[in-house]
């Protein structure tokens, strides 16, 4: 039996990279100065916990433990369809999702923060390269690539590029475009790109999203084990401040007109939690009343500013948050169902999770949540 019980678009999942994933599809020149994939303290522990996930699949009595009910099974690189395309169209069938965005892990590691800009874009272009491969293969599941504004004609060269691949979205550091606004003039032919092909945009924990400045980790105490016990994941602090980047993000989106611009443009807020959502709106809608009479470009927007983002932008709720309360707040058409496989974030459960929450929420909201409100961002299948 299916783990879906009812019609179930996943707005966010994961391939677990092998140590070769970007450098096998990277160009002759690129690969050989790509760093290693950053793997966080346990280092070389994790390369042998890789090697023996591979060595898993080879193994036909191991993975006939692990090949159903797989939300509830083995996580990370030991979960079943972790990084093996055949493995991932059987958990799929297992999970019983219609459709599926697979984001990467840590490929990211090897070049996003590179000062070298043949290393950052053929990095992202290497990253394209398997995600397709990966994606391709199955039409329920939408690779999701990725694309650094920083300069935005090489930027415009890989959105491209991955189109032409078949990428189904494009994950965008949730940071400004090099030294200035995502929704400067230069940046416009990105999304124009994007808007044209009815792919969208796409915020993420991880590139741009650590806002925390160091100096709040030093309290006079022993660093606190990450969220999941390790060393390099999330804490208290970088929880709490996770909304702040995309809401930076989003503001510049509306305030300097890049949504009016391109009022067919979509975009999600992946993996960021959307408890926030309902006051963000609001505030927006302030800050329009507050500055219209000192900003031009806040007394021209045609909509109010949160009517863009109701229009345009679609967010996955954390499981665990009340997204019943949510929607009754902000209304149904902004949430999206996630799962976040197979990281352990997502849980056991997150079906039973979110519908925990749904008390008065009508069977219309709730069809919005697990997949209309991913259609309209994604387009039908």
């Amino acid at each position: 039996m299916n783990y879906a019980t009812r019609v179930c678009c996943d707005a966010d999942s994961h391939i677990m990279e092998t140590l070769d994933w970007v450098t096998r599809f990277a160009d002759p020149g690129i690969a050989e100065r790509l760093p290693a994939l950053a793997l966080g303290a346990a280092g070389n522990a994790t390369h042998e916990f890789i090697r023996k996930a591979q060595a898993r699949v080879q193994d036909p009595e191991k993975t006939a433990a692990i090949d159903h009910d797989v939300i509830a099974g083995p996580k990370g690189w030991a979960a079943y369809g972790a990084f093996d395309i055949a493995e991932r169209k059987r958990a799929l069938d297992d999970l019983g999702f219609r459709r599926q965005l697979v984001f990467s892990t840590f490929a990211g590691t090897q070049y996003l923060t590179a000062s070298d800009p043949d290393i950052l874009y053929g990095g992202i272009r290497a990253h394209n390269r398997a995600m397709a491969d990966f994606c391709n293969q199955d039409a329920r599941l939408i690779g999701v690539g990725q694309v650094s504004l920083t300069d935005p004609a090489r930027a415009l060269a890989e959105v491209e590029e991955g189109l032409r691949l078949g990428i189904g979205a494009f994950w965008i550091p949730a940071s400004p475009a090099g030294e200035a606004s995502p929704g400067h003039p230069d940046i416009d032919p990105v999304w124009r790109a994007l808007s044209e092909a009815k792919v969208p945009f796409v915020l993420h924990i991880g590139a741009g999203t650590r806002v925390l400045p160091k100096a709040y980790e030093k309290n006079g105490k022993p660093r606190p084990s990450d969220l999941l016990g390790g060393g390099e994941n999330l804490r208290v602090k970088d929880y709490m401040v996770l909304p702040f980047a995309p809401q930076m993000f989003l503001s510049a989106m509306v305030f300097d007109g890049v949504l009016e611009r391109f009022p067919e443009l979509r975009g999600g807020v992946i993996e960021l939690g959307a408890g926030w959502v309902p006051d963000f709106l609001r505030r927006l809608d302030i800050a329009q009343r507050a500055f219209r009479k000192s900003d031009p470009q806040v007394a021209g927007l045609a909509l109010k500013p949160s009517e863009y983002i109701r229009r345009q932008v679609r967010f996955t709720p954390f499981p665990g948050e009340d997204v019943g309360r949510m929607i009754r707040d902000a209304g149904p058409e902004l949430f999206l169902f996630s799962s976040d496989y197979p990281h352990p974030e997502g849980t056991t459960d997150p079906i039973g999770r979110f519908e925990r929450t749904f008390e008065g929420v009508d069977e219309d909201a709730k069809e919005r949540f697990y997949h209309r409100n991913f259609e309209d961002m994604m387009g039908p299948a």
